[in-house]
């Protein structure tokens, strides 16, 4: 397994606003109507700055994620995947006006973004796993509370 530049044990985060993660989770409410969750943790502190659920989530939904757009402090880098929320024109215009520079990870190579599967899994663990959710309104609630 070889790692790109842009791999956690490769540019690992130094300082509390060095590197953030951002990644997306799916899960569904028991009428199998899907949720998107997108989330932003730092990686120095492991603190969880966000988690935005909706029934789907766009590049511009990325972007005004409600705590991350209003945060004082910036990251230097963001760390994703290349999934279609964070390769999109708005994610990197957003980037760029920010002077925040996009750390890809190499497709279908999750162990470049360790931090990142491991809150994916500690999360699907403790919450997603135990709960049926109802309505959309519910897994906002909880996962707030979770966070």
């Amino acid at each position: 397994m070889r790692s790109s530049e842009n791999a956690s044990t490769r540019k690992p985060a130094e300082h509390p606003s060095h590197v953030w993660d951002c990644n997306c989770l799916i899960d569904q409410t028991q009428d199998d109507r899907q949720l998107k969750m997108v989330r932003v943790v730092g990686e120095f502190t492991r603190e969880c700055f966000s988690i935005d659920v909706e029934r789907s989530l766009t590049a511009e939904d990325v972007v005004a994620s409600r705590r991350l757009s209003g945060r004082q402090q910036r990251p230097d880098l963001m760390r994703s995947d290349n999934g279609p929320e964070f390769i999109a024109l708005a994610v990197k215009e957003w980037l760029k006006d920010t002077r925040i520079k996009m750390l890809y990870i190499e497709p279908g190579s999750l162990w470049e973004n360790a931090y990142s599967e491991t809150f994916n899994s500690r999360f699907q663990d403790k919450l997603l796993n135990r709960e049926i959710f109802s309505n959309l309104a519910e897994p906002k609630v909880l996962e707030e509370e979770h966070r």
